[in-house]
C-alpha cells in the first residue's frame, strides 16, 4: 500500500478477515507512528500506545495512547499522552505500580542522542475509553538508559525493569557499537532505581523478561549484531542473569517481543531475518537527521548493523523455554525495506516493533509498526498457530 492508501485505513476500525483473523489500523494524526507496546486492562479492554510526529528523533515525537472496549468494533480516537518541545519522545511502557496505580514510562532524547536519554514517567488513567496523564517525573538511572520491554516482579518483591544502555562516548556519535543490557531494580515501589548489567551482553538491547517457575526466568534480545535473537537465564528470580547465548531465531537489529501463554509454552512475535540473509545496509539509525553533527560515529564495542529488511512479521512457538523455536507462523507480508524512516516517500515498508499479549479466551493481540506510517493491529484467535482455530 502507499502511504496514502494506508492513511485511508487509519479509522481504527476492527475488520474481519479469513480463518477468524481480525484487523485495525490505528488513527493517528501524526504521518509516523512506531513502536507499540498494547496491554489489558482491568475492564477488559485493550490498550495500545506508541510514539507518532513527523520523524524519529524529531522533537515533534510525543506517546500516543488508544483503547479498544471489550466487544467493540473500532479503537478509540488517539490522545496524546506526553509532550517536550525539546525532546524526542518514545519506547512508551505500560505497567502498574504496588497501588494498582497505570503509570506511563518512557524515554526523551534530543535528536538521535540516544546516549542524552531521560527516563520519564506519569500516572495514566482511564476513564470510559479515555486516556488521563498526569506530570511527568524523572526517573533517578544514569543518561541512555532506554526502556522497551514490560516491567516484571523479581520472586523476593522487587520490581525489575528491562533496560538498555546507550553508552556516551567522548567526542564521538552514538551508534548503537556499545549499548549493553541491564536491569533496573526498584525495592520500594518505583521512587528509587539500582542499576545491574547483564554480563557479556553487548549489542544485546531490548531484553524482555519472561518468569517460568519458581526461581526461573529467561530473558531475550534484540542484537544491534543483526545475527540471532539471544536468551539467558535467571535461577534465582532474576537477581542474577547469564550472558546472553543465541537461539535458533534471525534477528535484523529489530524489536522483539515474548510472553508465556496459557499453555506453558512461550510465543515470540519478531522478524525472523538476519545480516546474513540480506544485502540492505543503511549507515545509522538516525542518518536522515545528523547533518550539522560532524563527530565521527563512535568506534570500537560491537559493529551494529542497520538496514536489514523488517519482515515478515511471525510468530513463533517456543515449547523448551526458548532455547528453540519450530513453530513459525507468518501473520503479515511486505518486503520490510527500512533503508529510510521517511513515513511519506513509499520506500518504507517495514513490519516491526511488535509487541503481543494473550487474551483470557486464548486469542493473541499483536500491534506492531506498519510501514511507518501506522500502528496496525491484528487479533489471532484461539488456536490459530496450531491450526485449530475457534
Amino acid at each position: 500500500m502507499t502511504p496514502e492508501e494506508i492513511e485511508i485505513r487509519m479509522t481504527g476500525q476492527v475488520t474481519a478477515l479469513p480463518h477468524g483473523l481480525s484487523e485495525a489500523y490505528l488513527s493517528s494524526p501524526m504521518v509516523q507512528n512506531h513502536a507499540a507496546f498494547i496491554e489489558l486492562l482491568d475492564d477488559g479492554s485493550l490498550a495500545c500506545l506508541w510514539f507518532g510526529g513527523t520523524l524519529e528523533g524529531k522533537s515533534d515525537i510525543s506517546i500516543y495512547g488508544s483503547t479498544l472496549a471489550p466487544g467493540a468494533d473500532r479503537w478509540s480516537a488517539p490522545a496524546r499522552l506526553s509532550h517536550d518541545p525539546d525532546r524526542s519522545e518514545q519506547n512508551p511502557v505500560l505497567t502498574r505500580n504496588g497501588q494498582g496505580q497505570w503509570q506511563l514510562i518512557h524515554t526523551a532524547q534530543p535528536s538521535g542522542n540516544q546516549d542524552e536519554c531521560l527516563l520519564r514517567r506519569r500516572d495514566i488513567g482511564f476513564s470510559h475509553g479515555a486516556f488521563t496523564a498526569g506530570e511527568p517525573d524523572l526517573i533517578d538511572l544514569p543518561l541512555g538508559t532506554f526502556v522497551r520491554g514490560r516491567l516484571v516482579r523479581r520472586t523476593d518483591g522487587a520490581w525489575m525493569m528491562p533496560v538498555f544502555r546507550c553508552i556516551s562516548r567522548p567526542g564521538q556519535r552514538w551508534n548503537g557499537s556499545h549499548d549493553t543490557a541491564g536491569v533496573a531494580v526498584s525495592q520500594d515501589d518505583g521512587k528509587s532505581w539500582s542499576l545491574s548489567e547483564v554480563p557479556g551482553s553487548i549489542g544485546s538491547v531490548h531484553m524482555t523478561i519472561v518468569p517460568l517457575d519458581g526461581d526461573h526466568m529467561v530473558a531475550f534480545y534484540r542484537r544491534r549484531q543483526s545475527d540471532f535473537v539471544h536468551r539467558s537465564e535467571s535461577l534465582d528470580g532474576g537477581v542474577t542473569w547469564s550472558a546472553p547465548e543465541a537461539t535458533d531465531v534471525p534477528n535484523n537489529n529489530s524489536s522483539i517481543n515474548v510472553v508465556r501463554l496459557a499453555d506453558r509454552r512461550l510465543a515470540m512475535v519478531c522478524n525472523p531475518i538476519s545480516a546474513a540473509t540480506s544485502d540492505d545496509r543503511r549507515v545509522s539509525l538516525y542518518d536522515e537527521i545528523e547533518e550539522g553533527d560532524d563527530r565521527p560515529d563512535a568506534t570500537g564495542g560491537c559493529a551494529p548493523i542497520w538496514g536489514v529488511p523488517r519482515a515478515p512479521m511471525t510468530l513463533c512457538i517456543s515449547s523448551d523455554g526458548g532455547l528453540t523455536w519450530p513453530l513459525r507462523k507468518i501473520i503479515d507480508h511486505s518486503p520490510g525495506t527500512c533503508l529510510s524512516n521517511n513515513s511519506l516517500d513509499g520506500r518504507n515498508k517495514e513490519l516491526s516493533y511488535p509487541y503481543l499479549l494473550e487474551g483470557p479466551d486464548g486469542a493473541i493481540h499483536v500491534a506492531y509498526t506498519y510501514f511507518r506510517r501506522a500502528i496496525k493491529y491484528v487479533r489471532l484467535p484461539a488456536g490459530w498457530i496450531d491450526g485449530e482455530q475457534k
